[in-house]
Parts: structure tokens; sequence; C-alpha cells
């Protein structure tokens, strides 16, 4: 059944535009059944989109622009990822259950995380996880889900399930802003889903994130501060940047 087949082409645009970037991708034939009109229309509404800039056209439908690639994004302030790494790994119990998420930041620890430590991580992010799978000594898993473009991640019910069936030391995770009062923010529910499932099945949740994140906010609310028992970012723990999180977390580095 058409869900906006009577909307006009510009209201219909924007529709389009919002869905892609809550998804990560939109298909023609999809979006053709989903609003009821040709797939000439939506042909030419992708055709309009892409010559405003704000998608790309891949094969059978369009990405948004704004998603980088993986690799682009581990390059941007990769020594801060580096420096947070370092702070991390001390962190991490010898032997203990670790879950990782998707993040950059998460694959710098992956990489940096000794093959002889003994631990048992589980990841939704894809290149966490190749990473990982290299380390002899180390105990990885891949946790199921639907494919998610813009972290290489997986996400949504069978994520969130496998997640849950560990009972986890601490978790990592990053996020894409950080804010004194209202916390951790994604930009997907899917996203702010994962996030809150690796949470409840840990012990302890160590928020791992640059400078950059500090006092900003995306789309979709994720995790209070009060869940989060250690912020990691790569400044001194004495910058004044950090003050507005020393209330209610209890442990910044």
């Amino acid at each position: 059944m058409a869900l906006k087949g009577t909307l006009d082409g510009e209201t219909r645009r924007a529709a389009l535009l919002e869905l892609t970037d809550e998804r990560g991708s939109l298909q023609l034939a999809e979006a053709a059944a989903m609003w009821g009109v040709h797939p000439m229309t939506i042909r030419r509404d992708f055709e309009l989109l892409e010559s405003a800039g704000r998608v790309r056209r891949v094969r059978g439908g369009i990405v948004p622009v704004q998603i980088d690639a993986f690799g682009t994004r581990q390059g941007r302030n990769l020594r801060a990822k580096e420096r947070i790494a370092a702070k991390i790994l001390p962190l991490l119990p010898d032997g203990g259950a670790v879950g990782l998420d998707s993040s950059t930041t998460a694959y710098v620890l992956a990489d940096a995380v000794p093959a002889t430590s003994g631990l048992t991580l589980v990841t939704n992010g894809l290149s966490a996880f190749d990473a990982l799978a290299r380390k002899p000594n180390v105990r990885s898993y891949l946790t199921g889900g639907e494919r998610e473009e813009q972290n290489l991640s997986l996400v949504g019910a069978l994520t969130i399930s496998a997640f849950s069936a560990f009972h986890f030391d601490c978790s990592v995770l990053s996020a894409l802003g950080v804010h004194g009062d209202s916390g951790t923010s994604e930009s997907t529910l899917a996203q702010a889903a994962v996030k809150d499932a690796m949470a409840r099945a840990s012990a302890s949740v160590i928020l791992a994130v640059d400078a950059s994140k500090l006092q900003s906010r995306a789309r979709v609310r994720a995790l209070t501060l009060d869940r989060i028992d250690v912020l990691v970012t790569e400044l001194d723990p004495a910058d004044p940047r950090l003050d507005p999180y020393r209330s209610t977390v209890p442990r910044i580095l």
C-alpha cells in the first residue's frame, strides 16, 4: 500500500532523503512501492537529489553523501584514537569477556589488543572482527544482524540478541556525540539500540570518544551518562573540556 503517494515532489524528496539518512541506503524499487508512484518518478527524484549533492547513486538505489568510507573516517583523528586505545588497554581484564562496538575508535583498539591477551571479544564491527580474527590467542565473535554500510557494522534484532547472550566484564563503545546534559547520541535508532544492549550486558561501560565529540548531539538519544563508568578521551583528565561530565561519570581518563 502506498504510504505517501499524494505528496508533492519536493516533500517526497525530503522524505526520501530522511529515510536514506536513517537507513544508510534506499533502493529504487522499494521506494516506488512505498510511495505508490512509478519507478521513473523515484529515479528522477534520485537524480535531483544527486544533482543537489545530497546523495550518491549506487546500483539500484542511493546512499547519503554524508556516509564516508570507513577507511577515510578511520584515518580522521587517528592519533587521538591511538591515545584512547592506549589508555583503555590496561582496563581490559586478562582473560575476560569484552564487548566492542563498530566505531573506528573500537577498530583501533581491536588492532592494538595483544595477541597473547586471552581475551574473549564480541563485536558487531566487521573491521574490528577482522583485526581480532588474526590474533591466535584471542577468542573473537561476530554478532549476526543486518549489514549497515555507514559503520561497516551489523545491527538489528540478531545483533541485540547476540550481545545479550554474554556477561561482559566491560564493554567499550563510542558515540557520534556526547553531551553533559543528554548523554550519548547516535545517527540511527538501530545504532542506539545496539549500544543499549551492550551496556545492559556489561558490568562496566567504557565510553571512548575523541574531543571532537564532546558537547555535541546527534539525532537519536542513546545512553544517559549515569550508565557510563569510565569516559576515555585523548585529553589530559584535568582538561576543562571534560568538566561537564565530572559530576556524573565516576572515572575520567
